[in-house]
């Protein structure tokens, strides 16, 4: 029996080690590695050819949603799993539009997440009943377009560069701009350059701005927040 190739993106050792458990009593499944933050994940993504990738939302350097962007832009057969503690609206809207197969909160069961595998594996999808009649009543509702106005275009991102949207997240996480540069191995000069892009197109001025920011779109959720209020 032909086994599903598995990549699991987890930042939390314990709750990735639990993931790997789990995982491991599906005879039909094969974790082929993991990852514990978003780059790490796109280059393993890249480098093992998963069948599916299971991943975090919320992790640092680079968070889930842009992940899976940058891994659906190299790999479009690729089927993703997104994992939340939360059941925001708005990340439902992205996951769907990014075309990512499936989306699971952390709070559901062992069995939805063994079918949502299998399920996305086969080329469907797979998405909470709950999210999904939520989503729909806000569109219906007419708070969906607060949403859309609320995010802008392309995804959320308010027209920012791939390489921009890992500097907002870096931002937010309380890196300056030596640790930033450090970490996505470019100058400083750079990301100073990257930084006043951002704040030009987003229309802010100070780091606090760009942190309100990164929170209301999904960048970063509050545990990965800079202390900048």
């Amino acid at each position: 029996m032909s086994k599903i190739g598995i990549l699991l993106v987890e930042d939390h050792r314990m709750v990735r080690q639990g993931f790997l458990k789990i995982l491991g009593l599906q005879s039909d499944f094969e974790v082929l590695g993991e990852a514990e933050e978003g780059r790490r994940a796109v280059a393993l993504a890249s480098a093992l050819c998963p069948a599916v990738v299971v991943m975090d939302i919320a992790m640092p350097l680079l968070n889930g949603l842009e992940a899976a962007r940058q891994m659906l832009r190299e790999r479009p057969e690729l089927r993703i799993v997104l994992v939340s503690a939360y059941g925001e609206l708005g990340y439902v809207k992205r996951a769907l539009e990014l075309g990512v197969g499936g989306f699971l909160l952390k709070h559901s069961s062992v069995e939805d997440l063994y079918l949502a595998i299998r399920r996305v594996a086969a080329g469907g999808s797979f998405f909470p009943r709950e999210l999904l009649r939520r989503f729909r009543v806000s569109l219906a509702s007419g708070k969906g377009e607060a949403v859309r106005a609320r995010e802008g275009d392309n995804f959320g991102r308010g027209g920012l560069s791939v390489r921009e949207m890992e500097v907002l997240q870096l931002i937010a996480e309380g890196y300056s701009n030596k640790q930033t540069a450090a970490e996505l191995g470019i100058g400083i000069k750079t990301v100073e350059k990257h930084r006043g892009h951002i704040m030009e197109k987003l229309g802010v001025h100070e780091t606090a701005g760009l942190t309100r920011y990164a929170l209301e779109t999904g960048v970063v959720e509050c545990r990965g927040l800079a202390k900048v209020w």
